[in-house]
């Protein structure tokens, strides 16, 4: 078997994973390459860089143990999604929105913000609060929308800035000004623009965070996800390097120890290295955003010619 077919079935097993697709093609390709239109982002900017690297596989893990430290976005995760009985799919549909925010037309962003709206407009209820006080929880609410947000944010960043060898033009401040057009269509506007503005934001929920059975639960099927057996070794490496890029004190109300980024930071650098191998270099999702920039005229011959406006 040539390395092409090896690397063509590899490529597809792990797409299938992320997809939920047997054939590993991602549903939401066609919404990526249709239109003439441009999207939020180009190439060259420090989202796309970012959201097309393996190290989003670290940051996603990252994100979860996040938002699992906040009882608000726990309680909408635990009572109305899918995380016990359809892990992957529950994944899946985050990746459909980090794709289709990066790499999609105004236009399909602005569906997909329409598609996550109606569905948070239908996700209500109750939790207790770090305090002990009972609070009414809405999807929609933009506190819990802004953690949720930060959380991706600083997760994908840290993971970006320990795991990947691709710098990010701008660097962390660029990142953060450009990711916050994500949630405009989502109706949040009041978000994080620079690294500093970000940190301060984090350290204003922390009062909020918490941990209970209930978050412990959630971790543990976070940590112990129903992957194919061939496939949680390297998936409980990542999660590792997840937990290794967190904050001190998120590791302390987690409790699974403390791992060394020092340690860590190269070998996941190989891992991911290893899996984009596997592979290979074939990026359906990419290819379609960029054909789809050349005929809008921000692109020729493979280069950014026309900055967004």
């Amino acid at each position: 078997m040539s390395n092409n077919v090896v690397q063509r079935y590899l490529s597809k097993r792990f797409r299938t994973l992320l997809t939920g697709d047997p054939d590993g093609v991602p549903p939401w390709l066609e919404e990526v390459a249709t239109s003439d239109k441009p999207g939020l982002y180009l190439p060259d900017e420090a989202p796309w860089i970012a959201h097309a690297d393996l190290a989003t596989l670290v940051g996603g893990i990252r994100a979860l143990l996040m938002q699992a430290l906040h009882p608000g976005s726990l309680t909408g995760v635990r009572s109305h999604s899918r995380y016990k009985t359809d892990l992957l799919g529950r994944l899946s549909g985050t990746i459909r929105w980090l794709t289709m925010t990066t790499f999609a037309s105004t236009t399909s962003v602005e569906g997909e913000a329409d598609r996550v709206n109606k569905m948070h407009a239908r996700v209500k209820g109750r939790y207790e609060t770090s305090s002990g006080k009972t609070m009414d929880y809405k999807a929609t609410d933009p506190h819990l929308l802004r953690w949720v947000h930060i959380a991706f944010m600083d997760s994908f960043l840290r993971c970006h800035q320990n795991y990947s060898k691709r710098p990010l033009p701008g660097g962390a401040d660029e990142y953060i000004r450009l990711w916050s057009k994500s949630v405009i269509p989502l109706g949040l506007t009041d978000v994080p623009m620079s690294e500093a503005e970000l940190l301060s934001e984090l350290d204003r929920y922390r009062s909020e965070l918490i941990v209970t059975e209930e978050t412990l639960e959630v971790i543990r099927i976070i940590k112990n996800p129903p992957l194919p057996r061939t496939s949680l070794p390297a998936y409980r490496f990542l999660f590792r390097a997840a937990l290794a890029t967190l904050p001190r004190e998120y590791q302390e109300m987690i409790g699974l120890g403390h791992p060394s980024i020092k340690v860590i930071r190269p070998v996941t650098v190989n891992l991911l290295r290893l899996i984009h191998l596997a592979i290979g270099t074939e990026s359906p999702i990419e290819d379609a955003a960029v054909a789809r920039l050349h005929r809008a005229g921000l692109m020729k011959d493979g280069k950014v010619v026309r900055k967004l406006t």
